[in-house]
């Protein structure tokens, strides 16, 4: 075992032979050798024929294992590893979202952890999807969303048995009304006081658009208008359009008074 070198921060990085690496991490070195194969690992340090593992792949292989205790297959984990490494770098979320975590509170989560929010939900298309919208990005091993109050109401929602994908689609669409919602009222305050007003005036926009919205899924709730009765047609009571009383048929060879 090694600590030949710092990471940015300075911090000494430990390293790992590939025996020392497989008994930190439990498992066996064929084990470890066949996740390196399927690509579950990133590549090793290589100095000369010896290969050098750091902390960064003894947490993957931790994170491995609590995933396939959760139920996952090896493919599975592959997949989400790969979605993971094609994910956004944390820094760019901010600017991908165009925000500066003013209100908003990032979490900080393991692929474990997010599994477990989201009972069994997390595939590689849910993953995807998230990373595609913002909601998620990586840093190195960790996984970050960029809003608490967003996890926790979508992971409420898993729970009481809506689908993550249902809820993932719902997200993106009410990103695109709440852009339009947005657009309205920065267009409405910067043209009446100015744009410096637009930050010191957002809770105003805030309650106004959770005004509306609760008002509106009232209305959605409130039972339609009865229905008026059907009016009487006057010919299926005897009576001509004219208020005159329709005669019956009469038989061949009868006048209507016989």
């Amino acid at each position: 075992m090694a600590e030949n070198d710092t990471d940015e921060a300075g911090t000494a990085v430990r390293e790992y032979r590939t025996e020392e690496l497989a008994e930190a991490a439990g498992i066996p070195v064929r084990t470890l050798r066949f996740y390196r194969e399927r690509k579950l690992l990133p590549p090793p340090r290589r100095e000369g024929r010896i290969a050098w593992y750091d902390d960064h792949h003894l947490a993957r292989l931790r994170t491995i294992a609590a995933l396939l205790e959760r139920g996952h297959t090896l493919g599975g984990i592959a997949e989400l590893t790969a979605a993971f490494e094609n994910g956004r770098d944390v820094s760019q979320l901010g600017e991908l979202l165009g925000i500066g975590w003013s209100e908003e509170t990032p979490v900080r989560l393991s692929p474990e952890a997010l599994a477990d929010h989201f009972e069994g939900e997390v595939t590689p298309e849910n993953l995807a999807a998230s990373l595609d919208l913002g909601y998620l990005a990586t840093d190195g091993e960790t996984i970050v969303h960029v809003s608490r109050r967003l996890l926790d109401v979508s992971s409420a929602l898993v729970r009481e048995g809506v689908p993550l994908a249902a809820v993932l689609e719902t997200g993106r669409r009410v990103r695109e009304h709440a852009d339009a919602l947005a657009g309205l009222f920065t267009e409405l305050i910067t043209a009446h006081i100015g744009d410096e007003a637009v930050a010191r005036l957002r809770p105003l926009a805030k309650s106004v658009v959770e005004a509306e919205l609760t008002m509106a899924m009232d209305r959605l709730r409130q039972p339609p208008p009865p229905e008026a009765p059907p009016r009487e047609d006057p010919t299926l009571a005897g009576q001509t359009p004219e208020g005159q009383t329709r005669q019956p048929p009469t038989r061949e060879g009868q006048t209507p008074a016989s």
